[in-house]
């Protein structure tokens, strides 16, 4: 195992997978000169040459439809948005062109891209540029839709996402890109659709992606220090949602809470929510508890940020609450 930051974590995937695949390219705003808004890129254009580490004009729509045109014709195109806050402009290619070219040609045409950046709040970005869309891109049939959460997770499912002949939304974190983490030498990938366990346990079931999840760990921590024992399932993928593995958690504790960044309404906790209760009812010893974001706009203020945001606080005081303590 060697330690790497997330972002050296997904420039490695990017890499590996253009030296495997001259179909591969990557495509976005500041990619190739700037080594990426994020140095998510750092040294590829120098290694691949500006024919497939290409630079584009502050353009959305138009590099995300020149994507879905060259995946058509035998290309797998990686698009980075600088922020997913960003993607809404482009929405129209990725959604009715993405997701429906495959069905709407009968088969005829696969499109194996990947559409990827950093999502939700990171910080004092204000009211648009901190918004999460995974539940808009997983309401969509044809798209799968990818939330990492570890250095580690990011190499293993971009290079997944990369293989897949299927549109794939990556999503990351300005937050995470410089955390640090172990990931194994040589080649690995990760299965796209496959839950993990992050840390076992038998009193309460807690599931959370992406950097949220972090929350979940601190809490675990301290509810530890009361010999309460909490389950960490980090679903990795949210479409398609891996219920088996949500399931199995939930049939041994009984209890389930469910941290996500996002607004409280039709968001990924909702359907987890309603596919437990449908599903095991008989399980459940305590009502579902979900974590979001309050329901407003994301607010600059650090302080109003800091009422907005989930936190470690607030699972352990939904864990207390389902185990009726």
């Amino acid at each position: 195992m060697k330690i790497i930051q997330f972002r050296e974590a997904i420039c490695e995937a990017m890499s590996e997978e253009m030296r495997r695949d001259e179909s591969i390219y990557l495509m976005g705003e500041e990619v190739a000169e700037y080594n990426g808004a994020y140095k998510a890129s750092k040294g590829m254009l120098d290694e691949f040459g500006p024919d497939r580490v290409i630079d584009t004009p502050i353009s959305e729509l138009g590099f995300s439809g020149i994507g879905v045109g060259s995946a058509m014709n035998g290309n797998r195109p990686i698009i980075e948005f600088m922020t997913f806050n960003f993607s809404l402009v482009g929405i129209d290619q990725i959604i009715n062109n993405a997701a429906k070219m495959r069905q709407m040609s009968g088969g005829q045409f696969n499109i194996p891209i990947v559409f990827r950046g950093p999502t939700a709040s990171a910080g004092q970005l204000g009211a648009t540029h901190s918004q999460a869309f995974e539940n808009w891109f997983a309401n969509t049939p044809g798209l799968k839709v990818v939330i990492p959460s570890n250095p580690k997770d990011a190499k293993g499912l971009l290079k997944s996402a990369i293989r897949d002949n299927d549109p794939v939304i990556f999503m990351e974190s300005e937050q995470m890109y410089g955390d640090k983490g172990e990931v194994p030498e040589g080649e690995f990938t990760i299965p796209l659709g496959v839950a993990e366990i992050k840390r076992d346990g038998t009193d309460v079931t807690i599931v959370s992606f992406g950097k949220i999840i972090k929350e979940a760990y601190k809490a675990a921590d301290e509810l530890a220090k009361e010999n309460i024992s909490c389950e960490i399932i980090d679903l990795r993928t949210v479409r398609p949602l891996d219920l088996d593995s949500i399931f199995t958690s939930v049939k041994k504790t009984n209890r389930l809470v469910i941290l996500e960044e996002a607004w409280p309404l039709a968001n990924i906790s909702s359907e987890i929510t309603y596919q437990v209760q449908s599903e095991i009812f008989d399980y459940l010893d305590a009502p579902i508890i979900k974590i979001n974001t309050a329901d407003t706009p994301t607010p600059y203020s650090p302080e109003l940020l800091e009422e907005w945001l989930p936190n470690s606080k607030d699972v352990i005081k939904a864990v207390k609450k389902v185990m009726y303590k």
